[in-house]
């Protein structure tokens, strides 16, 4: 009924071997999107296709681990966005996983709903953007989690700050090479003059 402006719900597949958990999540994201719930990492394998735009993925799992899955779907190259959702703290060994954005659990209902529009959002700009917001929120993340003096002795920690500069220079270029197309240079003028 609803569903003339789309063509489909947004896929989100929850990866979680507590039953529980696993339905409530589902229940929290059921009326926005198509929620499939998985209660371990090699169902989870088996779910994950084309049609999965995000995954929901507990880190420590019996059997598959969840970093083992995140792995496997970047092997793969399926073009969905990921996030760690797990009671696992984070420490300097998430800069080189392949994850879009992490949840240290309990998280609530509108946590939960934040993270997943945030990467279908995210999921609409390119790749420099989507490496960008990957290497922002590891960045974002370690600040939180870890004392300056932790950051400074750390080199991946160094070489994440270098890389995050890089990405963003590209990331810049890049919208200013779009800005000075015409078009878009008429449609922000548009903008202005609407906003005012």
């Amino acid at each position: 009924m609803g569903n003339t402006d789309m063509p489909r719900n947004p896929h989100v597949l929850v990866v979680e071997d507590e039953p529980d958990l696993a339905n409530l999540y589902g229940a929290w994201l059921d009326d926005d999107y198509s929620v499939e719930t998985v209660y371990d990492g090699a169902d989870g394998l088996e779910a994950i296709d084309e049609s999965v735009d995000v995954v929901l993925l507990d880190r420590r799992m019996p059997g598959l681990s969840g970093d083992t899955v995140l792995d496997t779907i970047r092997e793969r190259s399926l073009d969905c966005r990921v996030a760690m959702v797990t009671a696992v703290e984070p420490d300097f060994d998430i800069i080189e996983m392949g994850f879009d954005d992490y949840l240290v659990k309990p998280v609530s209902s509108d946590d939960l709903t934040s993270v997943v529009d945030q990467l279908l959002l995210r999921s609409t700009y390119d790749d420099q953007l989507q490496e960008y917001f990957a290497l922002a929120a590891k960045k974002a993340l370690l600040d939180a989690q870890k004392t300056e003096a932790e950051r400074s002795a750390s080199q991946e920690y160094d070489q994440l700050t270098d890389e995050l500069a890089v990405v963003r220079t590209k990331v810049d270029d890049t919208m200013e090479a779009l800005f000075d197309q015409d078009v878009y240079h008429r449609l922000c003028q548009d903008i202005s003059r609407n906003a005012t």
